[in-house]
């Protein structure tokens, strides 16, 4: 209550001693109050509260839940990124769940102690507080070059700088990373950000295409060259012109085309299949590989000088598993994503679900993060994304360091990217959970160059 105004706070109780004495507990908050599913509704419409609470004992029949869970349903159907609590009986366990699984922010057992509920409260505005910044500051983001990357890792952002500085020019990029680690992502960053991003960005990946095709696809061909080639047709690089051309898994190019695509690259020049006139391109060519291409050039799989004309500027994409709290930070971002792709009500991620999404070592990266994400959205029964939704292991060995220096420093580093990233970016909230103040914590991320 930063202005000083009340907030207001819907009660949705029958009992007139009791919501007497709840509007008296919470004076602290402009109470709406209500005694049947109708009123509620009225009341919710009018004053658009942040939270809610819900006895599930309503008329006309106080005596069973049937009201209390349509009121529920209802109040989550016209505002769902209100947080509701349900007041349930002492020891009823199932009608709790029950109210999670609909939606609940939280159940409270009777009977009533102002403290308790209060506290639940104040817990759930400050969630709701939360949600909305996080809201706000998405909204302001404009949409442009890397701004659908996320990360808080240094070595992923030297990547972005690296990206951002290339782009305006027509140096041919060179990436490379696990596969899953978002290379295509980088690529198309480049594209919107250099001054071809108003014309065609062409993408093809060399391992997907087979060897007999992947020439005439890169080259085209004119009617008549082969069996088949009933016309002309324009191949990848002559449809990149004056755009960028990207060609994924460069490693897995054969070494017949990896003499022509060197040829293409020095004099900036194609013939088509079949075709003997000389065809000029402008293209700016981006690369990219999970492979070690010098390993390949060893074993004479990779020509050394096609490599040395693909990496002008080389870009390396680390592995999720080397990125400390990238990984609960991207899962934050991905639940709102999907949660808002298929209409689910504001969900979150259980503490235990990013103990294990921070554990686990993402040998997919970000592609198989994403994956399992969307899917716990879909599963999920309630608003809550547990363990059972994620299907991780709940706990990943590390490996042991001896150095006590070396063990301080990294556990405070991976300390501080965690909070951060499970706190969504809410510094106040960070600095709470490591128990510092927040210039303590701006110290220690300037310490270890966290931004």
């Amino acid at each position: 209550m930063t202005d000083g105004k009340r907030r207001p706070l819907l009660v949705v109780e029958d009992d007139p001693a009791l919501l007497k004495q709840m509007k008296w507990a919470f004076s602290d908050y402009e109470v709406a109050l209500a005694s049947d599913r109708e009123t509620a509704l009225a009341q919710l419409r009018r004053f658009e509260p942040a939270v809610a609470t819900v006895d599930l004992g309503l008329p006309p029949q106080p005596d069973s839940t049937v009201e209390g869970f349509a009121t529920l349903r209802d109040i989550l159907a016209l505002a769902p990124d209100t947080k509701v609590i349900v007041l349930t009986g002492q020891n009823d366990r199932e009608n709790a769940l029950k109210a999670i699984a609909m939606g609940a922010y939280d159940f409270y057992a009777k009977p009533f102690e102002p403290d308790v509920l209060t506290l639940m409260i104040d817990r759930a505005f400050r969630l709701h507080d939360l949600q909305e910044e996080n809201r706000r500051l998405r909204e302001a983001q404009a949409p442009e070059g890397l701004g659908g990357l996320i990360t808080r890792d240094p070595e992923t952002l030297r990547a972005c700088r690296t990206i951002e500085r290339v782009a305006p020019t027509n140096a041919t990029v060179l990436i490379l990373g696990d596969s899953g680690t978002g290379k295509e992502l980088f690529a198309r960053s480049l594209h919107e950000m250099s001054p071809r991003r108003a014309q065609r960005f062409v993408a093809i990946n060399c391992a997907a295409i087979p060897e007999n095709l992947l020439e005439s696809e890169l080259f085209g061909y004119e009617k008549g060259a082969f069996t088949g080639a009933t016309k002309q047709t324009i191949g990848k690089i002559e449809t990149a012109h004056k755009g960028t051309l990207f060609l994924d898994e460069i490693g897995d190019l054969p070494g017949s085309l990896q003499a022509k695509l060197l040829r293409f690259l020095q004099q900036r020049s194609i013939e088509r299949l079949g075709g003997r006139e000389e065809i000029p391109v402008d293209v700016r060519v981006v690369c990219a590989t999970h492979q070690n291409l010098r390993a390949l050039i060893g074993d004479g799989r990779f020509r050394e000088d096609l490599y040395y004309r693909l990496a002008e500027i080389v870009v390396h994409v680390p592995p999720l598993r080397d990125r400390p709290g990238d990984a609960a930070l991207l899962a934050h971002a991905f639940v709102l994503k999907f949660a808002a792709e298929y209409r689910r009500p504001a969900m979150t991620l259980r503490p235990e679900a990013l103990k294990a999404i921070e554990n686990y070592p993402w040998p997919g990266n970000v592609r198989q993060l994403e994956n399992v994400i969307k899917r716990a959205v879909i599963m999920a029964e309630g608003n809550a994304i547990g363990l059972g939704e994620l299907d991780l292991p709940a706990e990943a060995d590390g490996e042991e360091a001896l150095n006590l220096r070396a063990v301080r420093d990294a556990a405070e580093r991976a300390a501080v990217r965690k909070a951060i990233a499970r706190a969504d970016g809410n510094m106040s909230k960070a600095a709470e959970w490591l128990g510092v103040s927040r210039p303590t914590l701006y110290d220690l991320m300037h310490r270890f160059g966290l931004k």
